[in-house]
């Protein structure tokens, strides 16, 4: 039994409701990681053509790497959208 300094357990339907929130800022924070991850693969790629460019091995560097940020760009987009799916088919299906 709770004591007056202790609060009170908080129901089962308003954990379920933290643990979406929680849930979904992680996913947030998810596609944060991957926006920050894919912009700095494709700024060093830029760096790369702008400073270091004056070789095509360097050249295709830069673009590669510009590339692979784009496109991690892309994976995490569609991995948050999949994820706030499930995460918003769970909270229905409830």
């Amino acid at each position: 039994m709770p004591t007056s300094t202790e609060p009170a357990p908080a129901a089962p339907d308003r954990r379920n409701e933290l643990a979406l929130i929680r849930t979904h800022l992680a996913n947030e924070r998810t596609l944060l990681a991957y926006a920050r991850t894919s912009l700095m693969i494709a700024g060093t790629g830029a760096t790369v053509i702008k400073f270091f460019g004056d070789t095509r091995g360097r050249l295709a560097l830069g673009v590669g790497l510009l590339v692979i940020g784009a496109i991690l760009f892309i994976v995490g987009v569609v991995l948050f959208f999949k994820q706030r799916a499930r995460i918003h088919g769970d909270k229905l299906n409830r």
